[in-house]
């Protein structure tokens, strides 16, 4: 990235900062029994907030029997479990679809656990080979559940980073990612991931209430 230095220390100082403002957050860590929850998890999450995404993978769980009985289960019925039908739960209903069948035409079950015998690069590899998986998903299930040094971006947080001035205006999402990987050790990717999330959410909200008012 462009001007990386000039960067560098500021995204430091928002990791201070963040710590401070959300000590309960920076406590937090995640983890899925299996691979595949990583999976399904980052797919409901990337388009939206944390709160939401939690509340439909319970939704979920409660309602199907595992991932393979959601795989098969109707569109309409899956929309139903998500909640209102909207484009968000319309596009998140296809990708869980799309990806699952991808799995199971693949691994011949709805799982993901042989790619944790594997190397990280070639299960990142074996990841990103999934028909219908974004590269927030790839790097999700490489954080949280592959030992992976990644820092997963939603579309909020990448926007939070260039509304604050913390990146090159011109930086693409690859070359951000690239950046921040290099700035926050393996150690405290998830910590940093987490505490981005959660500020680039709250941004959001005060955004919406200040319309409304």
């Amino acid at each position: 990235m462009k001007d990386s230095k000039k960067y560098s220390g500021k995204v430091r100082r928002l990791r201070s900062s963040l710590k401070k403002k959300y000590p309960r957050v920076s406590r937090v860590s995640v983890a899925h029994d299996e691979l595949v929850d990583a999976l399904v998890y980052a797919i409901v999450s990337e388009n939206m907030s944390e709160t939401e995404a939690q509340s439909v993978m319970r939704k979920l769980s409660n309602y199907f029997v595992d991932w393979n009985d959601l795989r098969v289960s109707r569109e309409e019925e899956i929309i139903e479990v998500l909640g209102a039908d909207t484009p968000t739960t319309r596009n998140i209903c296809s990708t869980l679809r799309k990806v699952l069948r991808a799995v199971f035409d693949k691994y011949h079950t709805v799982s993901l656990e042989a790619l944790k015998k594997l190397g990280k690069r070639q299960a990142r590899q074996a990841l990103e080979k999934i028909d219908g998986v974004s590269s927030f998903v790839v790097d999700y299930c490489m954080l949280t559940s592959l030992a992976g040094h990644a820092i997963p971006l939603t579309k909020k947080m990448t926007e939070f980073l260039r509304s604050e001035q913390l990146v090159h205006p011109s930086a693409n999402e690859r070359e951000i990612k690239g950046f921040l990987t290099k700035q926050i050790s393996a150690a405290n990717a998830y910590e940093f991931y987490a505490l981005l999330r959660h500020q680039s959410e709250k941004k959001v909200k005060s955004k919406k209430k200040t319309k409304s008012s």
